[in-house]
């Protein structure tokens, strides 16, 4: 069984994340969508509220699954016996940086990080980017699933 994490803090989820899970999903048996939680980090969405982002984001997708995790990524996948990491890249720059991660997670692990580019159409977009928009009372409702959208 392939057992892929896709780990991030998801503050928000956007589109940008949901294009790599519906298009993850289907290389892989199961896929957790996996938050992780860094206590030095402020966050603008509860942990609550953005695992119920991504939960409602996937509802009735019988292969995903949300969980929560606190440490390195590598062991959170030992724990649950995930051998894969999928990774977005948007840019150059996020390869390099998701490269130096990929290489020290396989150096301390078996665990191989799998990496799709974000479709084109979404490229832009990121959690950043969505916050200051939120922050500034801006329309980020194309940025975002209906689920985050709030009301």
């Amino acid at each position: 069984m392939k057992k892929a994490i896709f780990p991030g803090s998801f503050d928000p989820i956007t589109l940008g994340h949901y294009d790599i899970v519906k298009r993850g999903v289907t290389l892989f048996d199961e896929l957790i969508i996996a938050i992780g939680e860094n206590s030095s980090k402020k966050y603008m969405f509860s942990l609550e509220q953005r695992k119920s982002f991504i939960e409602k984001a996937f509802e009735g997708e019988p292969k995903i699954k949300v969980m929560t995790y606190n440490g390195l990524t590598i062991n959170f996948c030992k724990d649950i016996g995930a051998d894969f990491i999928l990774r977005g890249l948007r840019n150059p720059a996020d390869f390099e940086f998701e490269k130096a991660i990929a290489h020290t997670n396989r150096k301390l692990s078996h665990i191989e990080t799998v990496f799709l580019l974000t479709s084109s159409g979404k490229s832009y977009i990121s959690s950043s980017i969505v916050r200051e928009v939120i922050r500034h009372q801006g329309d980020y409702t194309s940025l975002v699933p209906e689920s985050v959208r709030i009301k």
